[in-house]
């Protein structure tokens, strides 16, 4: 790959969700590792996936990973390093103070900001403690979706310029000395961060209009940042084999008519372009020929071989295996009249999408409907064009900035108000924390989940490490909320019992039908059951299996969707297909028809 010319220490993969970041990380460490360098690959994202694309077992320390001389790998685990940092913090006093003032600091140390700031110093000790890395030539992250790393990359700077101007010694995190004894590596890492020598930013795109964009916005706000050194790959990229095809001949027109129209400023960044594979990337095998142009296609029986036809297999008793009624999936939801509908999955299988049409549609069925977006990367409004203006529905997204702003206002004039000049002055300072903009975030969430009583409320949500942070963090945010405005509003406490009512919450986990969209999927219903929410539906989207196709790479693919098609069977309550669309399901009249295969 072109990348690998002069590629410096550290490299950072970052992009929209489901452009193939994972699958590119780990091709260019493996090629790294077989020119004889030493390569440690990190994740950072909160529902890595490096596990099942390397086929190893990984932790938080690294692992040597199976087939591949001088590569090793580890998963930055949030909760983990929470707890690790939650001791340290708390474990020197264990035993010296009273068990009451053990249980205070407890309580301290369990809200958000201490996963958060647990999660940056794992990340900021190898990316600014040369040290601590020192026996590896090079370091590749694989990062969450942008949203959350522009937040990951911003952190250094925000937490660095909070602790030099805090004048207070304290914070939602306790004592600021544990803090400024960091500062240096902060510092240290602000500086790798900006070093043309030392950091590579990797911007992974896909042949579409909505990633190419984001990935502009992206490479935007790292110059911002600091971040220079930006490399573009644009992963995907399908070349129609058969012009009698006509599903193929729409997708080649589909990525032809993308790649003509890549933003300005991205097309003048060194590029990497990558062909659309005939299956899944799963193994090392597969990884060492990302990029090869001589890659030979997988032949049709062994992708067949993998499990049967749809139409062939058993239906799991009790469960409803209607593929493509989507409109029954809608009068379904409709019945109660209100409430929230949450799309939850992996980035990039399409939960902006499936939102829009699930509003849509509801709207068109004389219902009053809001949709909104608790994403940072919010695409809400790219797919909604045109729909704006409905009489019968509302389009809106949980803005961070503005949300920030709005609960620092709110603060300052309930808790503030019988201050004196110094006291507002050290509330202010404290509300300055990178820690607020998450509290912010969540209370914003709240009252969204709060607006079902009186209409539906569709919510895109955020990839889903960073959605499952988000629910996780219910009670400690209530500890939080509490301690900065002695009050917790009713939406924040009614939560998480609207959200454990299937009469009012109802989950729709989108996948694709793909190894890694599917397993994550899996686990995240296992997360949601866990807390009590049991989803209402799956839905599979972006199949080919609804399809004729004659072009070899669309059938294999076609073919190889069958045991994950399968898999979601016999994991999910009901299943609705929605085939791959030749348009861009994009404005209302194609988001009414998105279960059509016509469309």
């Amino acid at each position: 790959m072109q990348l690998l010319s002069g590629l410096t220490r550290s490299v950072f993969f970052t992009g929209k969700g489901g452009v193939g970041k994972t699958t590119m990380a780990c091709a260019i460490s493996i090629q790294l590792a077989d020119s004889g360098k030493k390569v440690l690959l990190v994740s950072t994202d909160p529902a890595s996936n490096l596990d099942e694309v390397l086929q190893t077992s990984l932790s938080s320390k690294p692992t040597a990973v199976s087939n591949v001389a001088n590569l090793w790998a580890l998963n930055i685990d949030p909760e983990a390093a929470a707890a690790d940092y939650r001791e340290r913090m708390v474990g020197p006093y264990r035993g010296v103070l009273p068990d009451v003032a053990i249980a205070s600091m407890e309580e301290q140390y369990s809200g958000s900001c201490t996963v958060e700031i647990a999660a940056f110093d794992e990340f900021a000790k190898l990316l600014g403690d040369t040290a601590a890395t020192q026996e590896f030539d090079h370091v590749i992250f694989d990062t969450a979706p942008t949203g959350h790393t522009l937040r990951l990359l911003a952190l250094p700077s925000a937490w660095s310029g909070y602790i030099e101007s805090n004048t207070s010694g304290t914070s939602c995190l306790g004592p600021l000395a544990g803090l400024q004894k960091q500062q240096d590596l902060y510092q240290k890492t602000v500086s790798a961060l900006s070093d043309q020598a030392v950091t590579t930013l990797a911007l992974v795109t896909r042949p579409e209009p909505a990633a190419l964009q984001e990935a502009e916005r992206s490479s935007n706000e790292l110059r911002k940042l600091g971040i220079q050194n930006q490399h573009l790959i644009i992963n995907g990229i399908f070349q129609c084999e058969d012009p009698d095809d006509a599903l193929a001949v729409a997708m080649q027109l589909r990525c032809d008519e993308a790649l003509a129209e890549v933003p300005h400023q991205i097309s003048q960044l060194p590029m990497t372009k990558v062909l659309l594979d005939s299956t899944g990337v799963v193994g090392v095998e597969s990884l060492r020929q990302i990029g090869n142009p001589s890659k030979t296609l997988a032949r049709d029986s062994d992708i067949a071989a993998a499990g049967d036809s749809v139409s062939q297999q058993a239906a799991v008793p009790g469960k409803e295996q209607t593929a493509n009624d989507f409109q029954k999936l809608i009068e379904d939801l409709a019945a109660s009249g209100h409430g929230v509908i949450m799309t939850m999955g992996k980035g990039g299988v399409g939960k902006t999408t499936i939102a829009a049409a699930v509003a849509v549609a509801l709207a068109e069925s004389g219902h009053q409907v809001h949709l909104s977006t608790t994403d940072p990367a919010a695409h809400v409004s790219q797919v909604t064009q045109g729909i704006t203006g409905s009489s019968r529905m509302t389009v809106s997204r949980v803005d961070p900035e503005e949300v920030t702003e709005a609960y620092r206002q709110e603060v300052l004039a309930n808790a503030g108000k019988d201050l004196d000049d110094n006291g507002r002055s050290l509330l202010d300072e404290d509300l300055r924390s990178p820690c607020t903009e998450e509290i912010a975030v969540f209370r914003a969430f709240a009252e969204e989940i709060a607006k079902g009583k009186d209409q539906f409320v569709v919510l895109d949500t955020a990839p889903t490490g960073h959605t499952i942070l988000l629910l996780d963090a219910a009670l400690a945010y209530h500890h939080e909320v509490s301690r900065q405005t002695h009050d917790i509003p009713e939406n924040v406490r009614d939560l998480l019992p609207r959200l454990r009512d299937p009469e009012f919450t109802k989950v729709l986990i989108v996948t694709l039908p793909a190894a890694t969209p599917v397993h994550e999927a899996a686990k995240l219903q296992t997360d949601l059951q866990r807390a009590e929410i049991f989803p209402f539906s799956w839905i599979v989207n972006h199949c080919l299996t609804p399809h004729t196709v004659t072009d070899t790479t669309l059938q294999q693919r076609r073919l190889s969707e069958q045991p994950f098609l399968k898999e979601v069977q016999q994991l999910s309550s009901r299943m609705t297909l929605i085939p791959w669309q030749p348009s861009p399901p994009v404005g209302p009249e194609r988001l009414s028809k998105i279960a059509s295969p016509c469309s």
